[in-house]
């Protein structure tokens, strides 16, 4: 059996292939004579104490053990049209169900309402330069979903709903760099993303697979309780024999066409709230306890939670060294999203700062039933719209925040479109800015 260790390095020698050998060899009491092979099985930063240091848990194989270096592969079959599967969306979801076909031998039909990777591209920079949005290829819609260009961070808080480690590998074996799959917070990059997505694509399409882009289910008929068609934009139809929907939490329509058609749905509890932004720096000092971050650390992150008012309310998606961009998919609304490079090296960090929201909250929107969370998220971003009557968005000092007066001035920021000075405070339901109000007086503590 393998002997698992776990050792402790500076930042210096964190990354250095031969240091961690040594110090893994050294821990386990063994010479280079005796092991075959060493691996990385999980590193993570600790900047608790004042020595900052990388933890590593490595797996020392022996001389006598054998050990595959070649990468994870999986058994994607050729499939024909026997047995199909219609795949509603081309998100994380919906290639990962695909891929999930193939395996089991199934022929994934794929209907994506947005663009390839390629064209998309065109339109998001329409976005930033024109203020222009496509309402079906946008920073949300498209080959490989909001995550493409917007930086798809690769860690979840909950370790029991999959395989994670399955994902990684399969990022892996279609061209990620093979540091996710043992890094506590992996992440690839959104300039990095689109090309690991059209390589994802390339292996459905070559085991017989089909990808259908700019086109949009508008409807689907049931027979004795069976989708048997769906319907597509275009006025044609699809026969069916299973269908997965993929379409992520931004494609309101779908909910509506559910809701219509008599399909169960049930509301679940989300979040609201802002983006919160620093340059990059003040975070390092923070974190790090230094005046410039070491060369060998990376750009800082963070994550913290708190009750107050009743809620919770936590960080979410932050983005050491990166840039807050504009992802509404409607006209009228307002609504921002963050995302980093590969290399993390802008000169701001920013995070989500939320409010945990539940059904006592979407009361007065109860007459929509169901979708009476749906109708409170919009609410907010049509009325966040409305205070600019632009793709600029509301912004605010945090200090004014807390004091419920719009700023007289407002910082740089890495927000393209821009930003107008808004009391937030009017902007958010009143539970949202009264717990975020006393949420960041806390963290500031």
């Amino acid at each position: 059996m393998p002997i698992i260790v776990e050792i402790k390095l500076i930042p210096e020698l964190a990354s250095n292939k031969a240091a961690i050998e040594k110090e893994a060899l050294s821990i386990a009491s063994l010479n280079a004579s005796e092991v075959n092979h060493i691996k990385i099985l999980k590193k993570s930063l600790d900047a608790r104490s004042k020595q900052i240091i990388f933890r590593l848990k490595i797996e020392i194989f022996l001389i006598h053990e054998p050990y595959d270096s070649s990468l994870k592969t999986f058994s994607y079959q050729k499939v024909s049209d026997v047995k199909t599967c219609h795949i509603i969306g081309f998100g994380p979801a919906g290639i990962y169900a695909a891929l999930q076909c193939l395996e089991l031998g199934i022929k994934p039909i794929i209907l994506e309402r947005g663009k390839a990777v390629d064209d998309r591209i065109k339109d998001i920079a329409a976005i930033h330069k024109k203020f222009i949005i496509d309402k079906d290829s946008n920073y949300c819609y498209g080959e490989g979903g909001a995550g493409t260009y917007s930086d798809g961070k690769l860690y979840t808080r909950s370790n029991k709903r999959g395989d994670i480690q399955k994902v990684l590998d399969v990022m892996i074996e279609h061209g990620a760099n093979e540091n996710i799959g043992y890094e506590a917070h992996p992440h690839i990059g959104t300039n990095k993303l689109p090309k690991l997505i059209e390589a994802m694509r390339k292996t459905i399409i070559q085991q017989g697979g089909e990808i259908h882009f700019q086109t949009k289910m508008i409807d689907f008929i049931i027979q004795d309780n069976i989708i048997t068609e769906i319907i597509s934009d275009h006025g044609n139809s699809f026969k069916v024999q299973n269908v997965i929907l993929a379409t992520g939490h931004s494609a309101r329509d779908i909910f509506y066409l559910l809701e219509k058609k008599n399909i169960t749905i049930e509301p679940k509890s989300f979040a609201i709230g802002v983006r919160i932004e620093h340059p990059q720096a003040v975070i390092d000092t923070i974190q790090y306890r230094c005046d410039i971050r070491n060369e060998f650390l990376p750009p800082s992150s963070y994550s913290i939670v708190t009750q107050a008012g009743g809620k919770g309310i936590f960080s979410f998606c932050m983005c050491p060294g990166g840039v807050i961009c504009p992802a509404a998919t409607d006209d009228g609304e307002i609504v921002v999203n963050g995302w980093s490079s590969s290399a993390r090296n802008g000169f701001y960090a920013n995070s989500g700062l939320v409010v945990a929201v539940g059904p006592e909250n979407w009361e007065e929107y109860k007459h929509n039933g169901s979708l009476a969370a749906l109708e409170l998220q919009k609410s907010v971003e049509q009325k966040a719209y409305h205070t600019t009557k632009s793709l600029m968005a509301p912004a605010q000092r945090v200090t004014d925040f807390i004091q419920q007066k719009k700023s007289l001035d407002l910082p740089r920021t890495s927000y393209q479109p821009g930003l107008v000075s808004v009391d937030l405070n009017t902007v958010l339901p009143e539970f949202v800015s009264s717990s975020l109000r006393l949420a960041v007086v806390d963290f500031g503590k």
